[in-house]
């Protein structure tokens, strides 16, 4: 396994730590925190770029705030100078793991994501046996029990360069015994680098040709029952000796039975969105929340629950069609 070194004066140029500016307040300019930042921002980056090189630069304290949609988490909000930095990270690190990622890893990752994970989910049903099973399982408070130490001996498999990997592990420091923040935009990264093992392993170990992950939910399709419950063991058994997790729930049913994935209910041949997205759904025609009724048509993109969505606005709040812009109606025709 090739190691990267000598990456850290590559990682904080001025001139990195500058494009991480410019990268970071894409799309956050009316932020106050990022305007109290463009003020000074020469002087502040360079300060940075100071602080950095004498290593005192140390990750200022978290806004800590909680969020109950879709389900309750505690959100780390970092300082923007600590944002700007992990861009620079994230630039270059992100090419060096890239390529040790299994194609069916879908979250946080360029090209991927939801829709692709969820088309990825029929495709494997498509071509998974009508009487095979699929099993879907689900790592318990993923990102509240990552061991740090795993962590940093995951890093060093790929980067030697001591002082980059110190600096990542910076972003990764809590309070709490176990944990990474939620909120960095490297824990991002470092989600996918901790359960890339787990990947390999289900590929390399338990053979499994059809199987996809999406951040701590996992499928295994096309199995017999007994295949089933013997990869879950060992699993199981993986998570826990090598990355010190463990399971939450876990369901198992026939392939002909669909597989609930990535906020759609999937079969073979058709795909909805969930059930209580489509009560939020309603909701928002109720409320006329535009925003929110655009980001549900989005959501259901290609599913057959678009046209159900379309005859709820009709007839929940005729007015709220005229309203959603012809560009949405356009990709988005009513049914």
């Amino acid at each position: 396994m090739k190691r990267h070194g000598n990456l850290f004066e590559q990682t904080f140029t001025r001139e990195a730590l500058y494009n991480a500016y410019i990268e970071a307040r894409r799309g956050k300019r009316l932020r106050s925190q990022c305007f109290w930042f463009d003020v000074r921002s020469g002087a502040v980056l360079d300060w940075l770029y100071r602080r950095i090189h004498d290593g005192s630069y140390a990750v200022r304290g978290y806004h800590r705030f909680k969020v109950y949609e879709p389900k309750e988490r505690e959100i780390c909000a970092p300082w923007f100078g600590d944002i700007v930095v992990q861009h620079a990270i994230y630039h270059v690190i992100r090419p060096i793991f890239e390529r040790a990622f299994i194609d069916q890893s879908f979250a946080c990752r360029i090209g991927k994501g939801t829709h692709r994970a969820s088309e990825y989910a029929k495709d494997a049903l498509l071509k998974s046996h009508p009487d095979s099973y699929a099993i879907k399982l689900d790592v318990r408070k993923f990102f509240y029990r990552i061991d740090r130490t795993v962590l940093q001996n995951l890093i060093e498999r790929k980067i030697k360069d001591k002082r980059l990997v110190d600096m990542m592990m910076l972003f990764a420091d809590m309070p709490e015994p176990t944990g990474i923040p939620i909120g960095n935009l490297l824990s991002q990264t470092y989600a996918l680098i901790y359960l890339n093992a787990l990947d390999h392993f289900v590929k390399r170990e338990l053979k499994v040709k059809l199987y996809c992950r999406y951040v701590d939910d996992f499928i295994l399709f096309d199995l017999d029952r007994e295949q089933c419950l013997e990869y879950k063991f060992r699993i199981e058994t993986f998570l826990r000796d090598e990355l010190h997790l463990e399971l939450s729930k876990w369901t198992m049913a026939k392939t002909k039975r669909g597989v609930n994935f990535v906020g759609y209910r999937t079969w073979r041949r058709a795909k909805f969105i969930r059930k209580y997205s489509l009560f939020k759904f309603r909701r928002a025609v109720k409320k006329g929340k535009v925003d929110s009724v655009t980001s549900l048509l989005g959501h259901a993109k290609h599913t057959h629950s678009l046209g159900f969505m379309w005859r709820t606005i009709r007839e929940v709040n005729p007015d709220l069609a005229r309203s959603i812009s012809p560009k949405i109606r356009r990709f988005y025709p009513p049914k």
